[in-house]
């Protein structure tokens, strides 16, 4: 039985996928090649590795034991590579990143932007996720390094500080409730919302968050950034949730007034989370020290 690493990054993606299709896409394989190279990998160990359905692949028992040995061999694979690349120039190194809303749109652009500068081998996968999906991937080893709201739970992993901030309620001056200070989550459910598209990780948050006390967000517009969904609350669209950071930006040249949300989770201290920092390979040590050294905004400050 001899797999190569080809194979295993091939069985991962497809896995991940949930589909030979998209792992083959992924892979950049043709899906017969794909689909032929998982049959030879089947039949090398004498057991289905997949089960084949209409919707999709999902692994056999077998096949969830070869991805757990498969992360493993090709982490192990990365960090001999990035060890050896001290001593050779041309070898890239690969981190895969997971982050939830807030941290990629408001946090992660700078910091990143100065680390791949400064190491110009490396490339990152980023991807945004929900805090619990985060946590969960990094504790499976699909992820070398996640970016999570601090009060979701950690057990098992490393951990260190990276940012603080707050969600907050943006309206037009002349909303219903533009003279209002403070107010509660359940108390501005009556009113339309402009809201991130269905595949946002916040968007999924504020819509559990209301499904978990029997109401529903009405929302009028679906956009694909935090500065889209102030402009349409501009306009008087609707209301909307952004980051006190973005609020705060966008207040200096856009007409719209900022409200504190009252409850407990909009106040979002977010963690850098990790398997074990001294398994990661060096770039990726290298960037998860980046992001807890990098120096927060001066409305970061005022946050604190």
């Amino acid at each position: 039985m001899r797999f190569d690493l080809s194979d295993l990054r091939l069985f991962l993606s497809v896995v991940e996928a949930g589909s030979i299709t998209h792992g083959a896409e992924r892979m950049h394989l043709a899906i017969a090649a794909a689909s032929t190279r998982i049959r030879n990998m089947e039949a090398a160990l004498g057991t289905p590795l997949l089960h084949r359905e209409r919707q999709g692949v999902q692994p056999t028992p077998a096949g969830r034991t070869l991805v757990h040995h498969a992360r493993m061999l090709l982490q192990q694979a990365e960090r001999m590579h990035s060890e050896l690349a001290q001593y050779a120039e041309g070898i890239k190194g690969q981190v895969r990143l997971l982050s939830n809303t807030n941290a990629l749109t408001e946090f992660l652009p700078e910091p990143l932007s100065d680390f791949l500068a400064s190491h110009p081998q490396v490339n990152i996968d980023l991807e945004e996720r929900l805090s619990d999906e985060i946590v969960a991937a990094v504790a499976d080893g699909a992820a070398d390094i996640g970016i999570v709201a601090a009060t979701v739970e950690v057990a098992g992993l490393e951990t260190l500080p990276f940012r603080t901030d707050r969600f907050v309620l943006v309206v037009a001056p002349k909303h219903p409730l533009a003279t209002v200070e403070h107010i509660a989550f359940a108390e501005v459910l009556d009113f339309d919302f402009v809201g991130l598209d269905r595949t946002s990780a916040l968007q999924r948050f504020l819509s559990e968050k209301a499904e978990r006390i029997g109401r529903r967000l009405k929302l009028r517009v679906q956009l694909r950034s935090f500065d889209a969904v102030c402009r349409f609350v501009e306009c008087n669209v609707g209301i909307g949730i952004v980051p006190a950071t973005t609020a705060e930006r966008h207040a200096k040249t856009m007409s719209i007034r900022r409200i504190d949300l009252a409850d407990d989770w909009a106040l979002r201290n977010l963690t850098i989370c990790v398997r074990r920092e001294a398994d990661l390979p060096i770039y990726a040590r290298d960037l998860v020290r980046h992001l807890s050294a990098s120096q927060s905004s001066p409305a970061q400050a005022k946050l604190r």
